[in-house]
């Protein structure tokens, strides 16, 4: 090579592959984690859409069970049965309280009607208690004409559940499953589904004349409302079981 020859340049040197060209100064895009990120927007949206489904469906259901303990409150079943049955209710000393001689009041009217040969009080007592519930509302009601004997007593329930599981092993003895429930407006949906889990065939006849009204009578129909949707789903005795 001649000395006047010009010294070609140096080869470029080895560079490291990249994935996507430079943007901005010096900051590289990972594709990768660009795509990861395309999929997390998704599916952040996606689990939000599934979470307001969910509490829309909650509400839609709970909402359905309110308006249920208001139609069949606001019904009148009454029927020839096998059986009227009074779901017990406080009382002071053997007298009843306004709310349970709103009840026995209305059986008397049944009874009176004839639409049953029988009549079952339920109510245990209070620790302390002399009378128990279903004692007190035997002797008011035959005071007021219903015949004494006639009149059957489960007077240990503490509950709903308890008094109703009572009642159906004393009617399935005499061969009785068909009966009245009488309760509160708010109480008859609810004690309707127990007698019905229990094996009775079991319809309404809530009193008009109980002094829980208004926004009292409200709340206590939210909070049935709220029973009555669990207690479909797991059973009224499971969910006493958990409530207490």
């Amino acid at each position: 090579m001649s000395a006047d020859a010009p010294t070609p340049p140096p080869p470029p040197p080895d560079l490291e592959p990249v994935a996507e060209a430079s943007v901005g100064a010096g900051l590289v895009i990972d594709p990768q984690a660009v795509e990861l990120e395309a999929f997390a927007i998704p599916r952040r949206r996606w689990v939000v859409r599934v979470v307001a489904a969910v509490v829309a469906l909650g509400f839609a259901y709970f909402a359905i069970n309110l308006i249920q303990v208001w139609t069949v409150g606001n019904s009148d079943q009454k029927r020839s049965v096998d059986a009227i049955v009074v779901m017990g209710a406080a009382q002071y000393n053997g007298r009843p309280s306004p709310q349970l001689q709103a009840r026995l009041d209305h059986v008397v009217e049944l009874w009176n009607q004839g639409v049953a040969p029988l009549v079952v009080v339920t109510g245990g007592n209070q620790p302390g208690d002399q009378f128990t519930e279903a004692g007190t509302s035997a002797e008011y009601l035959a005071k007021h004409g219903v015949t004494a004997d006639a009149i059957l007593q489960e007077n240990r329930g503490r509950d709903s559940w308890d008094s109703l599981h009572a009642v159906a092993a004393i009617l399935r003895e005499r061969g009785a499953t068909r009966v009245l429930l009488v309760s509160d407006p708010f109480h008859s949906l609810r004690i309707r589904l127990i007698a019905q889990q229990l094996g009775l065939t079991a319809y309404v006849s809530p009193t008009r004349t109980s002094p829980v009204k208004g926004a009292i009578a409200f709340g206590k129909e939210i909070k049935e409302a709220a029973g009555v949707a669990v207690g479909r789903i797991i059973g009224f005795d499971r969910l006493l079981s958990i409530t207490g």
